[in-house]
């Protein structure tokens, strides 16, 4: 008798798995960056390279200019503005060094003593930026008016006679002195520096000023060794961010200064809409640009934060 074999059941279908993920195309990152190239093309490379060239010629507005790569211009021109070059740099190393002394404690407190008033100090922090930078400039002419309150409490304190010691303000008067200048740059570019200070001040662990007081180290002693080298990005960012527009600035000392306190910003706008010399504005301007880019690298070199994070 034949014993009947049963037959084995059928396979169940197998489960359809991932695809695999498509390939991208190796041009892809590039189509993305695609954008922003031709932005930086269009706005800086190609009005640096008409810069460059308008720098090296010769000729009159009436007569037209022509590219005769007359590189003396860069000569002239640094020979007959350097003191607009130094005020420069003086006035806005000051300004910068002030926004620092009145930026960072209160970056200190908005970022770990605030509370829950941090919100509303951020929010006074930014708000001058809701208002017109020329406006804000011209509100220090009021400030610092002859005989406005704080002229009137800063000779009664004789304050002024230091400054006018030092040669920052002249007799009784602020405003048309270099102090107005160096006031309205700091006032103008004190955000700069507070933004960046508090986010790096922000990212720092509690916990290790709980450790530093763990091993019995002074409040001083753990802001020396270690709020502060933490923090370090974020000053080399807000004294970049302050000090470069606040050299080639030219609004402040035009609304708050004199002819002896006028800044380079000051002599390019003169050549650019009113003298009509275009070949030396711009080579003030390539100069300008160069000096500032010596001073940030061997600034960023220095202070050993070449990678900002």
């Amino acid at each position: 008798m034949s014993t009947l074999t049963e037959a084995p059941p059928p396979l169940a279908p197998e489960a359809p798995g991932p695809k695999p993920p498509k390939r991208r195309g190796r041009w892809t990152p590039y189509w993305l960056l695609l954008p922003g190239i031709l932005w930086l093309l269009v706005f800086f490379a190609l009005p640096m390279v008409y810069q460059a060239s308008t720098s090296v010629q010769t000729g009159s507005l009436e007569e037209g200019y022509k590219v005769t790569w007359h590189f003396a211009t860069y000569w002239d021109a640094l020979s007959a503005y350097w003191p607009q070059f130094v005020r420069s740099v003086l006035y806005a190393g000051t300004a910068t060094i002030l926004c620092l002394l009145l930026g960072y404690p209160l970056a200190y407190l908005i970022a770990f003593r605030a509370g829950r008033w941090r919100n509303l100090i951020m929010i006074l922090v930014i708000a001058p930026f809701f208002t017109s930078f020329l406006i804000r400039t011209l509100a220090w002419k009021t400030i610092l008016a002859d005989g406005g309150p704080l002229v009137g409490a800063l000779n009664t304190l004789h304050v002024l006679d230091v400054t006018s010691w030092l040669g920052l303000t002249a007799g009784d008067r602020v405003l048309a002195t270099p102090l107005a200048v160096i006031c309205g740059l700091t006032y103008n570019f004190l955000p700069f520096m507070i933004l960046p200070l508090y986010t790096s001040l922000e990212r720092i662990d509690g916990r290790l000023h709980e450790a530093a007081g763990d091993l019995y180290a002074r409040p001083w002693t753990t802001f020396r060794k270690v709020t502060f080298p933490l923090s370090m990005p974020g000053v080399v960012s807000g004294t970049l961010l302050t000090f470069i527009p606040a050299a080639g600035d030219y609004v402040n000392a035009d609304l708050l200064g004199s002819t002896d306190t006028r800044m380079v910003g000051n002599v390019i706008q003169t050549q650019f809409l009113r003298v009509l010399d275009y070949p030396t504005a711009a080579a003030l301007s390539f100069i300008l640009m160069a000096a500032i880019l010596l001073m940030v690298t061997l600034y960023i070199r220095r202070s050993g934060t070449e990678d900002l994070v």
